[in-house]
């Protein structure tokens, strides 16, 4: 297995985000937390970073041995980069094996992000997966894709920022749709890579699920784009994640590979459905990701 040296797969002269800062909140009562961490955002703070931050908050909350299996996400306004997030829990339940808690994310004294998220204590039960694994390993992949060295301006500087953007390094496996799109061409609405966090994380289960739910909403809604010819930084698209859901199946670590595969499913009426499964080197499907966003065109801006 390849060792993990906390390096950045693509140009590391930028400042880079790091998870750890991110996910480390501070607890300003029992219930309520403020966010820092967001390094160099764009205009608009990435959803990744209020839905990690949210099971942050919520898992903090959560008696002792209780995991979360799964979160529910609206995002209903765009983050403000410059100021912190507040997050207030509501404990809406405590039972006997599962706990439930609902996360509202503000800022300027409105919501930004509402979450709900249910905790389980771990116990056996029946085991089988659909469908299996079948990917080259990593370090069978390219550090930089071939076919970005034939890629348009636009792909090349957008892959050129993902140290920026995101703390995980990747190895892309087969040619991004974006960069069909970028000769033109139309292509089915399906991305896959392997991922990891680009530092190693503490051995604490929650912080490893929250770096997965960071991931789960990049790329996602960009899958969704290969048959219609455009991208998401394209003038003539206004896009948005709406809502958002993952389910956690099994142990993982965040700072190991994980093979993220997408589907753009359905496109209609400006909103897109995506699909992602998330699986372990050994194979096992650990995480399920479904995604609603607007994808709405509007006329170009010369």
């Amino acid at each position: 297995m390849e060792p993990h040296t906390g390096g950045a797969t693509t140009p590391d002269s930028a400042p880079t985000l790091r998870m750890t800062r991110m996910l480390d909140l501070e607890q300003l009562e029992v219930e309520l937390f403020r966010g820092f961490g967001v390094e160099r955002s764009p205009m608009r703070v990435f959803g990744g970073v209020v839905a990690a931050q949210s099971l942050v908050a919520a898992g903090r909350t959560v008696p002792a041995g209780r995991l979360v299996h799964s979160l529910h996400a609206y995002f209903l306004r765009p983050g403000d980069p410059s100021v912190p997030i507040v997050y207030r829990v509501d404990p809406i339940r405590d039972g006997g094996s599962f706990t439930t808690r609902r996360v509202t994310a503000q800022q300027h004294g409105e919501a930004i992000f509402t979450l709900s998220a249910s905790f389980h204590t771990p116990e056996d039960g029946f085991t089988h997966q659909l469908p299996r694994l079948d990917a080259p390993s990593p370090e069978d992949l390219p550090v930089t894709p071939g076919s970005m060295d034939d890629a348009d301006e636009l792909s090349r500087r957008w892959y050129s920022t993902l140290p920026e953007r995101h703390p995980f390094e990747f190895r892309f496996d087969g040619e991004l749709p974006r960069l069909a799109t970028g000769r033109g061409e139309r292509v089915a609405p399906r991305q896959r890579f392997w991922l990891r966090s680009r530092e190693p994380l503490p051995d604490d289960p929650l912080l490893h699920r929250c770096a997965a739910t960071y991931a789960s909403d990049m790329l996602l809604l960009s899958s969704s784009l290969g048959l219609h010819g455009t991208t998401l930084d394209s003038r003539d698209l206004q896009f948005a994640s709406l809502d958002h859901a993952v389910w956690f199946h099994g142990p993982f670590r965040a700072d190991e590979w994980l093979y993220y595969d997408q589907e753009g499913t359905w496109a209609g009426g400006g909103r897109a459905l995506c699909r992602g499964r998330m699986f372990n080197r050994a194979g096992a499907l650990v995480v399920s990701v479904v995604q609603e966003g607007l994808i709405r065109q509007r006329p170009r801006v010369e």
